[in-house]
């Protein structure tokens, strides 16, 4: 199984990879004029196409770009003259992988603990259709509509949290980035540990545990919550593609440092090598995560296994 992914995921980021490269030397116009500008010299960009070697043959120049993924070694920043491309890309990478994983705990953590407390007798039927209608809706609502007036009401108009792009802002900052990125997350892993747990419903096996005398939070949480873990599995599974899609939108709205920010710095310098390297180091990320999550899903749920083998 996870050689079977790890085979698939190196053929989707060669051509990731591929699709990168050709992209930036394929389309229209002359990558070394584009970067220049229309006003630069015949000799400033016979000077970077040498140092793009966009004078060799192209395979030439797909084999090199290929060796400098595998080297981390893409050439130097043109913002930066002196710093490496992948040098930027890597401290760029670091706290996207960051605010990532803390969403991903945070989401699944509160989903689960939501649908818990919706899932027990110390709440009745009208709150728990409240806390239902609260999950669809907190799922349908778009982040880049949600983030700014949560981030204007917490942050900006009442002052209970500092603003997610503030330098200064440290620890607290990156957990209420997080804790943004991850409702959605949160909201879907809600819905279906609640669908699931509400399926469960008077198992036997439940019943006998409730016979022993076994108090209801105990019924939920060892006997219940492990039976269901499958589909809250499948679910953060899937929607880490997402996840990752909202960080770096996050990133660019709050003026966070990360591979969002630096895609659009990159783009806006005209700075080839970074953004080829950010660009696909973003996809890398997104096949990393993806692998992650069909390795997970199919550590917890057996017919998965099964079906693969």
């Amino acid at each position: 199984m996870i050689l079977s992914g790890a085979g698939e995921a190196l053929v989707v980021a060669l051509a990731l990879s591929s699709f990168v490269f050709a992209a930036f030397r394929w389309l229209p116009g002359d990558p070394a004029r584009l970067v220049l500008g229309d006003e630069a010299s015949a000799a400033a960009v016979s000077r970077l196409r040498d140092r793009l070697h966009l004078d060799e043959p192209i395979a030439l120049q797909y084999g090199r770009f290929l060796r400098g993924l595998v080297t981390l070694d893409l050439g130097d920043s043109f913002r930066r003259p002196g710093t490496g491309a992948m040098t930027e890309v890597l401290s760029a990478l670091r706290p996207t992988i960051e605010l990532s994983v803390l969403a991903v705990v945070l989401g699944a953590s509160l989903g689960v603990g939501a649908a818990l407390a919706a899932s027990g007798p110390w709440i009745g039927s009208t709150q728990r259709n409240w806390v239902d209608r609260t999950f669809v809706l907190a799922a349908s609502v778009p982040l880049i509509a949600l983030a700014p007036v949560l981030t204007w009401a917490l942050a900006a108009r009442t002052r209970l949290v500092p603003l997610p792009g503030d330098p200064q802002a440290g620890v607290e900052g990156l957990l209420f980035a997080s804790a943004l990125l991850s409702i959605p997350l949160g909201a879907h892993v809600g819905r279906v540990a609640r669908a699931a747990l509400s399926e469960l419903g008077e198992a036997a096996f439940l019943a006998v545990a409730r016979a022993k005398g076994a108090p209801p939070a105990r019924v939920l949480l060892l006997h219940a919550l492990p039976c269901v873990a499958g589909p809250i599995v499948t679910v953060v599974a899937s929607q880490l593609g997402a996840l990752l899609g909202g960080a770096v939108v996050l990133e660019r709205l709050f003026e966070r440092w990360g591979l969002g920010t630096l895609i659009l710095q990159a783009y806006a310098a005209r700075d080839l090598p970074v953004l080829e390297g950010a660009v696909v180091a973003a996809g890398l990320l997104f096949i990393a995560a993806q692998v992650l999550g069909t390795a997970l899903h199919a550590a917890v749920d057996p017919r998965v296994r099964g079906g693969v083998g």
